[in-house]
């Protein structure tokens, strides 16, 4: 499906969103060496568990609001929200305020904000989009995303160090202009539901039967024994991928001083840690931006079951020589591999979500599966603190083995799966 012929709504978006990726990456990936060197790593490890509690919850609220108020109006006020946290985070890394705790507080606070805004852009596209086109189209979105991981963290390692101040600031500006495009020039597209409206007979619910209808739709969602155990796959397999932003540039800046990546005459490029952190991302950016609509044309000739199975059995390889080495070249080697990995489901994961939601349920189950992030990245800085217990070799180790138990639950997800639609087709040819 070619982006000419996207709704108008994809559009306004795929602009206004690679426009705030592009400046949040040129500052986010530094924030964990920030948060280490100015709480100590056991501490901002503890901190950054405790900044993904409150986004597990935000990311369930989101769901729900995207279903029962619609996607675009909790896209606009999430885009406003993580502006108003930028804004007050550029303020405490000011030169007149130099305060990491507030800035932590509004990094948590935008994550808060981001997780409501996920799950209703996730619904929006599958309300539009047919199920044939679902993949590319989440491919394109995903492409549009790490071009800006590449393009973010090489002007991060420039400009990061001397001039947060302006580049949070200039995020927060960012953000509040996508919340008015999304205002001005999208259409809600939520199926019309009448439990959407909080009012039963004209007369508004009672605010706890609310939350317990919430739950109560959760429930459901938990009980769908296949669902849950994509869930937990993921889960553990985002053991691995969440490191890209926490483990990886702690590990790389403790192991590695500097290194020469090139050496011509009396002419060297010589690099530091954090500036061999932002050229690693930015080749996994660069990858990503580069094959994943290939990639994903590819793998959907396969069994969904195979490549979400070999997914996981690729990330840990990659992650366990990631863990053996501080040579710059075998890094780049294993963030290769780590790429892969992360390509093979980079569209098909969330096409294979919306064949699992029924149509009024999809920001719930997009909000659930969102799970797999949420409270993968509230699990993922304990790596940050077992270095401290066990070392460097035997958390990546760990995390490797994480993976591959991820795999197995992947295969016995899709036997289940496939039982139930075989079950579903007699019915239905009945």
């Amino acid at each position: 499906m070619r982006i000419r012929d996207w709704d108008s709504n994809l559009k306004v978006r795929l602009f206004g969103e690679a426009m705030i990726n592009t400046t949040f990456w040129m500052f986010f990936p530094f924030l964990t060496i920030y948060f280490t060197e100015e709480f100590g790593k056991s501490v901002a490890g503890l901190m950054l568990i405790l900044s993904q509690v409150f986004s597990v919850f935000a990311n369930l609220m989101g769901g729900y609001c995207a279903d029962r108020f619609g996607r675009k109006r909790m896209m606009v006020i999430s885009a406003f929200g993580q502006g108003f946290a930028f804004l007050i985070f550029a303020f405490a890394s000011s030169p007149w305020l130099d305060s990491a705790i507030i800035g932590f507080l509004c990094f948590s606070l935008a994550g808060v904000f981001g997780a409501f805004y996920w799950p209703a852009s996730q619904a929006m596209v599958a309300d539009v989009v047919d199920e044939k086109d679902r993949s590319s189209v989440f491919a394109v979105f995903y492409t549009s995303i790490n071009i800006a991981v590449v393009i973010g963290p090489i002007l991060g390692g420039i400009f990061y160090v001397h001039y947060r101040f302006e580049l949070l600031l200039v995020a927060a500006l960012i953000c509040m202009m996508l919340s008015l495009l999304l205002m001005k020039m999208t259409r809600e597209t939520a199926p019309q539901n009448q439990e959407r409206l909080l009012v039963t007979e004209g007369k508004k619910k009672a605010w706890h039967s609310v939350i317990t209808a919430q739950f109560k739709d959760y429930k459901v969602i938990i009980q769908d024994r296949t669902f849950l155990l994509f869930i937990i796959a993921g889960i553990l397999v985002a053991q691995t991928f969440m490191q890209l932003d926490l483990l990886f540039p702690v590990y790389i800046k403790d192991t590695v001083e500097q290194a020469t990546l090139f050496s011509i005459g009396d002419w060297s490029l010589t690099l530091v840690g954090e500036q061999i952190f932002g050229f690693i991302l930015s080749e996994n950016g660069f990858l990503v931006a580069l094959l994943t609509v290939v990639v994903t044309k590819w793998v959907t000739k396969f069994r969904e079951r195979n490549i979400f199975v070999i997914s996981s059995i690729v990330y840990a390889f990659s992650i366990f020589i990631f863990g053996q080495t501080s040579s710059v070249w075998v890094f780049v080697l294993a963030m290769a591999i780590f790429t892969l990995a992360e390509l093979m489901t980079a569209g098909i994961q969330q096409s294979f979500i919306s064949k699992l939601a029924p149509d009024h349920m999809r920001g719930q189950y997009f909000a659930a599966a969102s799970l797999r992030y949420t409270i993968g990245r509230t699990i993922a800085p304990l790596a940050i603190t077992a270095t401290l217990w066990i070392g460097y070799n035997w958390t990546f180790l760990i995390i490797s083995i994480l993976a591959l138990v991820s795999a197995g639950i992947y295969y016995i997800m899709f036997q289940r799966f496939e039982k139930e639609q075989v079950s579903l087709n007699k019915i239905v040819n009945h």
